[in-house]
């Protein structure tokens, strides 16, 4: 395995019901430059930090459990280390497994700098499912069902590309 394919976590949950439908693998992103008041994970934020995987390791491992219906990139911010977490997307999709990213950045906020972030594009046309927007401790409800502030919104990607504007999955 070579070093130029590793990626930057600050951890893993190997089977989660909570972070999207289904059994999923949870990568978290090490890094965010988003400073949400009363992160979940504040131990994320630094971009040095956490342990560098091997992603093609990742990819056969994740693979090789066919209880996972999805992997979900978490963070920290995915959106931080984009040509990364695009290559996990577009290697983990080959195997029929959807991939939800959770991110401080709006959509429209990416879709306006896309081709100013070197992996952005990338990264988000091979994502089914974008949560998207800060965290906002005054917007916090823990009745909401996959994110954790009502600002923030369940994109289908592929949809919301192809039409031009954000299709919202309501849970």
């Amino acid at each position: 395995m070579s070093n130029d394919k590793m990626v930057r976590l600050a951890g893993i949950i190997h089977e989660s019901m909570v972070n999207g439908p289904g059994i999923r693998r949870v990568l978290f992103a090490q890094g965010c430059v988003h400073n949400c008041e009363a992160c979940f994970n504040p131990e994320t934020h630094s971009l040095e930090c956490g342990e560098l995987k091997d992603m093609d390791r990742l990819i056969e491992d994740i693979n090789s459990n066919p209880m996972l219906v999805g992997v979900t990139f978490s963070g920290g911010d995915p959106f931080e280390q984009p040509e990364e977490f695009a290559y996990l997307a577009k290697n983990i999709n080959k195997y029929g497994k959807n991939i939800w990213c959770y991110t401080g950045y709006t959509f429209e906020y990416i879709l306006e700098n896309i081709e100013k972030r070197c992996g952005w594009k990338d990264l988000l046309t091979n994502i089914d499912v974008l949560i998207d927007g800060k965290f906002i401790k005054t917007k916090a409800d823990n009745k909401l069902k996959f994110k954790g502030s009502s600002n923030q919104r369940i994109i289908n990607v592929p949809e919301s590309l192809s039409v031009g504007k954000v299709v919202e999955i309501i849970y």
